[in-house]
């Protein structure tokens, strides 16, 4: 599916930041481990929590969907079971790494697999902690197809991350809870922490300390939960795409409601006010242990900043939205130590650089990220032009948003990936303001 940009479109009105991915994958695991009636609500209709509760109902956990959206998770008699058949993950990294220590630490008998996408991405970094833990793990290289025999992991488990990762660390996380284990998990620098968030939310014994930027996760043997009614709240990864269009459009103002402000997930509107935008949070609150807020976005002239360090493990996600903002900054703008964007859904350095010179834009791409010369005013091209999406979502929407700033239409190629992450992308773009066309 192709998707072409419309010309002089004016971002404007109130919307619904859509349930976060991240959050509704992790409750759909701890919701079936706790084994008792639970209803999701807020819950990502996407295709990656989709495939994780597909695959979750695969090995018997019974999760259902009525008529509203809202998922319901029932009791059953048993927990989880083996499959002969492989649990496919589709394009959903999060589910794939989180349901390896899920599983690991049940103690099952299951091969994984997924899309062509998904089976080029390394998996060794949540690989050789669940080994270490005493997980038995088949992989082709360190990646899919991956297979687990039944095994038992150490009681306890001390754990230093090599890199800052959420996932990896909520894969070990998830193996010890499922096997009744105690675990000490070191992370250099604050990682998103949903994970540890949703225990303590369902009265998990986890603690967590801090020496310099190193965070200490302790969580001690938990046997029982209690389940409670969950409300996900909204994806600020998502929101960060109707944000940026606020700010580079002919924008009178835009609201979003219910949008996660994670204190470790908040780095993009960090930087897009240290770039100038106008960004205002209201009614912040808590819910079910998620802080969030409606934010309202006005246009912007923004300028180049410099981007490195700690804070990028807070903005990987969003790095590819923050490229386009960059694009029509006043300056120049530079980021680094963001190699990991290598080896998420597509190589986004080079996808983001491809788009980049499709349009026009003064660039250079490092190996660990890329300089951007921004300029405010609108890309003067003479024709339409294609862009690659690289079949990766983010990249899609953001050069989608790109075409706000376009004098011609431009087509981005194979949109069908967007439903990953962002079902309704189209619907609520078009809402604002923002025709896109098939």
């Amino acid at each position: 599916m192709n998707l072409t940009t419309s010309t002089n479109s004016q971002i404007f009105g109130k919307v619904k930041c859509p349930g976060d991915k991240s959050i509704s994958q992790r409750a759909l695991m701890i919701g079936a481990l706790m084994n008792q009636e639970m209803t999701i609500d807020g819950f990502l209709h996407g295709e990656d929590p989709l495939s994780t509760m597909n695959a979750l109902n695969q090995i018997g956990a019974g999760i259902t969907v009525d008529e509203s959206g809202l998922v319901h998770l029932c009791k059953k008699n048993y927990i989880f079971q083996n499959c002969d058949e492989p649990l496919n993950l589709g394009n959903s990294g999060t589910g794939l790494r989180l349901m390896l220590g899920l599983t690991c630490g049940v103690g099952l008998n299951l091969s994984f697999c997924g899309d062509e996408s998904l089976s080029s991405r390394p998996m060794s970094r949540v690989i050789n902690p669940l080994t270490e833990m005493g997980a038995s793990i088949k992989s082709s290289s360190g990646k899919l197809p991956i297979s687990i025999l039944p095994t038992s992991l150490q009681k306890q488990f001390t754990y230093e991350l090599p890199v800052a990762s959420a996932q990896v660390k909520s894969s070990i996380l998830l193996a010890a809870l499922a096997s009744g284990a105690g675990v000490e998990i070191t992370e250099p620098i604050q990682t998103r922490d949903h994970t540890e968030r949703m225990l303590k939310n369902f009265g998990a014994n986890l603690e967590i300390a801090t020496e310099g930027n190193k965070n200490i996760i302790q969580l001690a043997p938990s046997y029982h939960l209690n389940a409670k009614n969950y409300t996900v709240v909204g994806d600020i990864s998502s929101a960060a795409f109707l944000i940026v269009a606020a700010l580079i459009s002919n924008s009178p103002g835009l609201e979003i409601t219910n949008v996660g402000m994670n204190p470790s997930r908040t780095g993009l509107l960090q930087v897009l006010q240290n770039m100038g935008a106008d960004i205002e949070a209201r009614n912040q609150r808590l819910e079910s242990g998620e802080p969030c807020a409606d934010l309202i976005i006005k246009k912007s002239m923004l300028r180049g900043v410099e981007l490195s360090g700690n804070i990028i493990p807070n903005i990987i996600d969003e790095i590819p939205i923050i490229s386009i903002a960059a694009a029509f900054a006043e300056g120049e703008t530079i980021i680094r130590d963001a190699e990991e964007l290598r080896v998420k859904e597509s190589d986004r350095l080079k996808a983001v650089s491809d788009g980049f010179t499709r349009l026009g834009v003064a660039h250079k791409n490092f190996e660990d990220g890329m300089s951007i010369i921004g300029s405010p005013n609108a890309l003067l091209i003479e024709q339409p032009i294609s862009i690659e999406s690289h079949e990766d979502h983010r990249i899609a929407m953001s050069f989608l948003i790109a075409g706000l700033k376009c004098s011609k239409p431009i087509t981005v190629k194979d949109c069908k990936n967007i439903f990953t992450s962002f079902p309704n992308f189209i619907e609520l773009i078009s809402s604002i303001g923002y025709k896109l066309e098939k």
